[in-house]
């Protein structure tokens, strides 16, 4: 039986990663991950090492990841993690969190969606009639942005990572959508009462961000959100992933030649569609109205019972979200 060797010290390899068009063990497997991400770091001026650095931690092995990078290049940085209500899933995202944070003696702060703004995504998304993702994002960034300017972080970290970001580029560029093309940089400046948010895995793939966690005893939320179910940034992926399986490398070369060669051609159009700002009424918030989304949202559907999760998502949806339940009983 043949085993495959490390590029670096020819030791067994526990990876091979067909972009790089090798293989690695699991110490230069970590090393790899570290020098990306210093590497996007240094390149797009994310960071500095005095930063004071909010994380948004989600439970999941992007988030967890970078956290766990940052700390060990030398940063300070706390997370944030905010309990949306959708069912188990939210608990189970939770405890994976608050557990590596203790484990590691880190500060996580945590935000309780309905307990503290009277809502929760699934009952957001039957009120309004939108998709989940919808008032789950405008949620997120609204209370990442508060959270870091009421604490005093120079820089909100997200963990968005490659696969992600070449999804999201491919969908804006199938609908030519210039607005969002203009916006999707790995930096977006601090600017009229919005924090600065960066993300430093743009150069490091899902795949390897689990083996990140795998090789440094990183638990997990391994379950998709169940109500991203029928996503069309999840069939964006899998038509990058088709691709990129026939030429190892495309996913990484349309994502990052677009971030180097395009990105600073739409800079302008993303500062002139930033229009004039105000602060809302209710909360303060930097909006173009007289009072912001994220209140508009509360105002809407706080006060209103819980509502499942089952009862917001389509009929294929629901069916694998209760067989999963059932499995878990």
């Amino acid at each position: 039986m043949t085993y495959s060797k490390c590029r670096v010290c020819r030791q067994p390899a526990i990876i091979d990663l067909p972009r790089h068009n090798a293989n690695f063990c699991a110490e230069h497997l970590l090393q790899l991950c570290r020098r990306q991400v210093e590497k996007a770091i240094h390149d797009h001026e994310m960071l500095a090492t005095d930063d004071k650095i909010l994380v948004a931690v989600s439970g999941g092995k992007d988030s967890l990841a970078v956290w766990d990078i940052l700390i060990e290049l030398g940063y300070q940085a706390d997370g944030l993690y905010i309990g949306l209500g959708i069912g188990e899933y939210s608990d189970v995202s939770l405890d994976y969190a608050q557990t590596f944070a203790d484990e590691r003696g880190l500060q996580l702060i945590t935000i309780d969606l309905r307990g503290e703004y009277g809502y929760d995504v699934p009952t957001a998304a039957k009120v309004t009639k939108r998709v989940p993702c919808s008032a789950c994002g405008l949620s997120k960034r609204h209370l990442f942005d508060k959270a870091a300017l009421d604490g005093g972080y120079d820089v909100v970290v997200t963990g968005h990572n490659l696969d992600d970001e070449a999804a999201v580029l491919f969908g804006n560029t199938l609908r030519w959508d210039i607005e969002y093309l203009a916006r999707q940089y790995p930096v977006l400046p601090a600017r009229d009462g919005f924090p600065k948010k960066v993300k430093p895995l743009i150069r490091l793939t899902e795949r390897e961000m689990a083996a990140w966690c795998i090789v440094r005893g990183i638990d997990y939320q391994v379950e998709e959100c169940p109500m991203a179910l029928g996503n069309k940034h999840l069939a964006y992926k899998a038509a990058l992933n088709a691709i990129e399986r026939q030429s190892p490398g495309s996913k990484s070369a349309f994502y990052l030649n677009f971030v180097d060669k395009m990105a600073p051609l739409l800079a302008g159009l993303n500062q002139a569609a930033a229009g004039d700002l105000r602060d809302c009424e209710t909360c303060g918030a930097p909006t173009t109205g007289e009072v912001c989304a994220f209140c508009r949202l509360q105002e809407r559907v706080s006060g209103n019972h819980p509502v499942p999760v089952e009862l917001v998502l389509n009929k294929k949806a629901r069916k694998a979200y209760l067989a999963a339940q059932a499995v878990g009983e």
